[in-house]
């Protein structure tokens, strides 16, 4: 019995020591949501200021400049840049993620690029058709994406200044209310002339019409870059927020079972630990009565 009950005592330690490293990392990932959901709050304002430049520049003029540089020769490859996770511990985040960008980018012709952001997500894509580029290393605070977007922009234009892509497409998770997350796609590449238009008949907030001055192509160019940097900046904190959603929903059922497994020990544990008493007074008493017996 007392090797049972030791064994015993071990596994509730254990499973004890388990769930205050489950707690921990669930306020960990609860932190990180909200610093990551933050960010991507703090960026609407700059993204409708960045839209609304774009829309000043393409409503004066037909950026032919722009148009060059963002619609190469049609070659039919396919770029795609996609976020998932450098850690475990997150459920079914990058199976989900790579089973939609394996989906949508087997319905577009042409031969297809990846770039993937996180190893994790990198593994579950080895075993496709997909090319795949080395994997970025996936920034673990909010300081740490812009460099990453930087590195992503500049091999995206490398690859397209090459004529070895034509189009790029973007993946990541989204968070989503009623859900954890939602995997999401959007076309960075190229700024088609549908786009364009769309764009340009958004309506302006104020009665007093922009104008661009000076260099208006320039300027347009440099509204195209800081879209492009805001939709990658904000994809990676969508994705680094629905990361540790997902953490967070995985520690929580991680929490419960545990909570099960030590009521279940301590229960076994104390019904074995009076069973010995039990058994410890029987032979007391028998012990008395064959002392006192005739």
């Amino acid at each position: 019995m007392s090797d049972t009950a030791a064994s015993l005592r071990r596994k509730v330690a254990s499973a004890g020591d388990l769930q205050s490293v489950v707690r921990t990392m669930k306020a960990m990932a609860a932190s990180s949501i909200g610093q990551y959901e933050n960010a991507v709050r703090a960026l609407d304002d700059y993204y409708r200021t960045v839209q609304l430049g774009l829309v000043a520049g393409f409503r004066q003029r037909e950026p032919l400049g722009v148009t060059s540089r963002a619609e190469p020769k049609e070659t039919g490859a396919i770029g795609a840049v996609v976020f998932g996770s450098d850690q475990g511990l997150v459920g079914q985040f990058n199976e989900v993620m790579a089973e939609f960008v394996v989906k949508t980018l087997g319905n577009l012709p042409g031969q297809k690029t990846v770039w993937v952001v996180g190893e994790r997500l990198q593994s579950r894509l080895a075993d496709t058709d997909l090319r795949l580029k080395a994997p970025f290393v996936l920034p673990n605070a909010i300081g740490a994406i812009t460099p990453l977007v930087g590195q992503i922009l500049i091999e995206v234009e490398t690859q397209r200044e090459k004529g070895e892509i034509a189009e790029v497409y973007l993946f990541h998770n989204r968070p989503q209310s009623g859900a954890i997350y939602t995997p999401v796609s959007q076309r960075l590449l190229p700024l088609d002339a549908a786009w364009r238009r769309d764009l340009a008949t958004r309506r302006w907030p104020t009665g007093n019409l922009p104008e661009v001055m000076n260099d208006g192509e320039q300027t347009l160019l440099a509204f195209v870059r800081e879209y492009l940097f805001v939709s990658l900046f904000r994809a990676c904190a969508e994705s680094l927020a629905s990361e540790n959603a997902s953490r967070l929903a995985a520690m929580q059922r991680a929490e419960k079972n545990i909570d099960e497994l030590l009521e279940d020990l301590n229960r076994t544990f104390h019904r074995l630990r009076q069973s010995s008493i039990d058994e410890e007074l029987f032979d007391v008493v028998s012990g008395f009565e064959a002392l006192t017996g005739p």
